[in-house]
């Protein structure tokens, strides 16, 4: 992945992680670091164990080997606010917008993390959405669960970028989605990115994450196999056969 000076440590360091569900094994030897400014695409098949890792990376389910290092910090022990705290943060699988809540309500949420946070510091947080997502801002009132498909991925980017992420994550951008909507909220992650927010794309649309981001990982069967530029991982009839069928 990126070279960073040596002085400098990773945004994100995993080094040797196993983690699943109870006495479900998932993953097993997990390393990878991502450098501040990266933009990273984790690909692989359905069941592969992407959701998984995020999950592991946001403190909602448990390590059992190894460890994860956020800004050189280790998480052990902490819990999923303290991990937005560190600015690691997620637009999840499924979007999961609260349904019965304002566009409005589920952005605000995104800030209940953040530490010393003022009513001027959410303003502002939800002026850099909207001028983000200018449709969020035509629907602010709107019932979120009545949006479209796009519309509440958005939201969700969106409630994600209100904990003033250092590096956000987002899992399946593409789900549900149509080519053309897809196109549009990679343009805005560009910008986004463009800002100074390190992204982790997780998809199972291989083509999309790749044809996006720098850098590639592949997961499979809940063990890394490729980590590199994503443009030697396309241009490589042989890799594109062995690792993503």
């Amino acid at each position: 992945m990126s070279a960073l000076p040596a002085s400098t440590p990773p945004l994100l360091d995993i080094r040797g992680m196993h983690a699943g569900y109870g006495s479900i094994p998932v993953l097993r030897d997990i390393n990878l670091s991502i450098a501040p400014g990266d933009l990273v695409a984790l690909v692989g098949s359905n069941g592969a164990g992407k959701t998984t890792l995020m999950k592991a990376i946001s403190g909602l389910i448990p390590v059992s080997q190894g460890e994860i290092r956020i800004r050189d910090q280790r998480t052990a022990g902490l819990n999923s606010a303290d991990i937005v705290r560190l600015g690691v943060t997620q637009a999840p699988e499924g979007r999961r917008i609260f349904s019965g809540l304002s566009v409005e309500e589920n952005l605000k949420l995104g800030a209940f993390a953040r530490r010393g946070k003022t009513a001027g510091d959410v303003a502002h947080g939800l002026e850099e959405v909207y001028d983000y997502f200018p449709r969020l801002r035509e629907r602010r009132r709107q019932l979120a669960g009545t949006m479209s498909g796009g519309e509440q991925q958005m939201c969700a980017i969106g409630r994600a970028l209100m904990g003033k992420p250092s590096l956000l994550m987002i899992d399946e951008l593409s789900l549900g989605l149509a080519p053309i909507i897809v196109e549009s909220l990679l343009r805005i992650l560009e910008e986004i990115h463009a800002n100074g927010t390190t992204i982790l794309l997780v998809e199972q649309d291989a083509g999309i994450a790749l044809g996006f981001c720098r850098t590639a990982i592949v997961l499979e069967t809940g063990s890394i196999t490729y980590t590199g530029t994503a443009s030697d991982l396309l241009s490589d009839e042989k890799l594109v056969r062995s690792y993503l069928g």
